[in-house]
């Protein structure tokens, strides 16, 4: 059972070996790179669009507040004259312009928030892609120069024996002879 267990095993690694020579690692991970690309495009873009959001609300949380100073300084104007139903009114869109701020600051912090994550994500995203194009670039160099290099090497080997090392091989396997 063990033999034929071995036996697998050795035809599965054979089978292995065949498949990743097949799948071309390298392009494997230049697709990885293109992808990891895209997505971090699309998500620089995103972060743009959140960027953008954010200082709109900023603008308009402005404005909501110059429209308080004014309500407020309207609101002084009416209770003075004794104007009461006018009073109930600026009271009423004081009321409504206040929830309308509690809203932004909610929708404000809610996108901080996923602007936060999003920043992290990218910038970790970015990491990780600067990683795979220098994997990317060890592996092309190791790839191309050393397979050719050592082809190169090989058919360069000298196989040539000097006449030195004949003499002092025969030296030492006489010596050898003769001690025992």
């Amino acid at each position: 059972m063990a033999l034929i267990n071995r036996i697998s095993r050795v035809f599965q690694a054979d089978i292995h070996a065949v498949l990743d020579r097949i799948e071309e690692p390298d392009l494997l991970l230049k697709q990885a790179i293109r992808e990891m690309e895209e997505e971090l495009s699309s998500d620089e873009q995103r972060l743009k669009i959140l960027e953008h959001e954010q200082s709109l609300l900023n603008t308009r949380k402005s404005e909501i507040q110059e429209d308080l100073a004014s309500i407020d300084s309207e609101l002084d104007l009416c209770l003075n004259a004794g104007k009461n139903d006018l009073a109930r009114s600026l009271i009423k869109r004081q009321l409504e312009i206040k929830q309308f701020c509690k809203h932004l600051t909610y929708k404000h912090k809610a996108l901080q928030q996923s602007l936060t994550d999003l920043t992290n994500r990218f910038d970790e995203n970015q990491l990780q892609l600067v990683g795979m194009q220098q994997k990317a670039a060890l592996l092309a160099e190791d790839i191309q120069p050393n397979y050719n290099s050592q082809n190169q090497n090989w058919n360069k080997v000298n196989f040539s024996v000097s006449e030195e090392d004949v003499e002092i091989a025969f030296l030492r396997e006489q010596q050898l002879r003769s001690q025992s």
